[in-house]
């Protein structure tokens, strides 16, 4: 059983990754903010870039999974927090893996959002980076591993697509609506939505913990589907209907801001790293994931 020191830990994919991980024997070291006050807690401030590097010296993996938000309205200082929230957490844990030593690997949380609005195109671990502004803070965001790279530590990528959970990821702020038969497609409904539910995000985080596997690694189902597939497949799955009309641009931006231009975006994203190294998705299909969504009374992972 592996030691595993997690940041992020009390966000919608930190909290089911501990308690998988807890689950099977691992001990799980939860890194937060300000003096540990429980036995399996560290300490750190990322802001800072500093963490109490004396109880992790037992640390086998670094887990990252800090961020502000993304899903909010960009406004400059939002941006600001976006980019410096990931940046630094990256950061202050390469340097305490490149501390501790070449045995201590890190696995760093990613996004879809470093291949930018690419239609249909297969998208791959290989494929090139976009060019808008969310994708710049994803590429300066993997970069922050340089430390424990040049170290010789194994560092892992997980370029995560839109994680699908009843009570939050990407499908959140849709689901009262989605109940009470007012879901609707988000733009044009035809843009390709590299999901994945939550279920198999912690299954591949855990696979990526648990095997030699380096540099960027997509984590989304092998299925495509587009926006208007995920929601109706959703609905239809708790027996609601689906409004006939998406959701038009130029509304969402009134919530979200810039950001409601990401969401439309089309990302055919390929997990080939995770299919060539063996791992098996158990939702393989939208419908699939919509059943379990439905059926589940929270998003506990078993």
């Amino acid at each position: 059983m592996a030691t595993i020191a997690i940041g992020g830990a009390s966000g919608l994919i930190g909290t089911a990754l501990t308690a998988y991980l807890r689950g099977r024997g691992d001990t799980v070291l939860r890194l937060v903010r300000g003096p540990a006050v429980q036995p399996d807690e560290v300490g750190w401030n990322p802001e800072q870039e500093e963490l109490h590097h004396e109880p992790c010296g037992e640390v086998d993996v670094f887990v990252n999974l800090a961020g502000a938000n993304v899903a909010r309205h960009w406004t400059v200082r939002r941006k600001q927090l976006i980019l410096s929230s990931r940046v630094r957490s990256t950061r202050t844990l390469a340097r305490a893996a490149a501390t501790l030593g070449p045995h201590v690997a890190l696995v760093n949380a990613s996004g879809v959002g470093y291949y930018g609005d690419r239609g249909r195109e297969p998208l791959t671990e290989h494929s090139r980076p976009g060019s808008d502004w969310l994708a710049d803070v994803v590429q300066q965001w993997e970069q922050a591993t340089s430390e424990a790279a040049r170290a010789g530590n194994r560092v892992a990528l997980a370029r995560t697509g839109l994680v699908l959970s009843r009570t939050g990821g990407a499908l959140g702020p849709l689901m009262p609506l989605l109940k009470l038969g007012l879901g609707a497609p988000l733009g044009p409904g035809s843009q390709i939505w590299p999901w994945i539910g939550l279920v198999d995000e912690v299954r591949a985080l855990t696979w990526l913990i648990d095997h030699p596997i380096e540099g960027p690694v997509n984590l989304a189902s092998p299925a495509t589907s587009t926006n208007r597939e995920v929601i109706r497949a959703v609905a239809h799955a708790m027996g609601r209907p689906v409004l006939p009309i998406g959701a038009p641009v130029w509304l969402m931006r009134l919530v979200v801001g810039q950001f409601a231009e990401r969401i439309v975006d089309s990302q055919n994203q390929v997990p080939q790293v995770l299919l060539e190294s063996g791992f098996a998705f158990e939702q393989q299909t939208v419908d699939e994931v919509a059943s379990w969504l439905a059926d589940r009374e929270d998003s506990k992972v078993s």
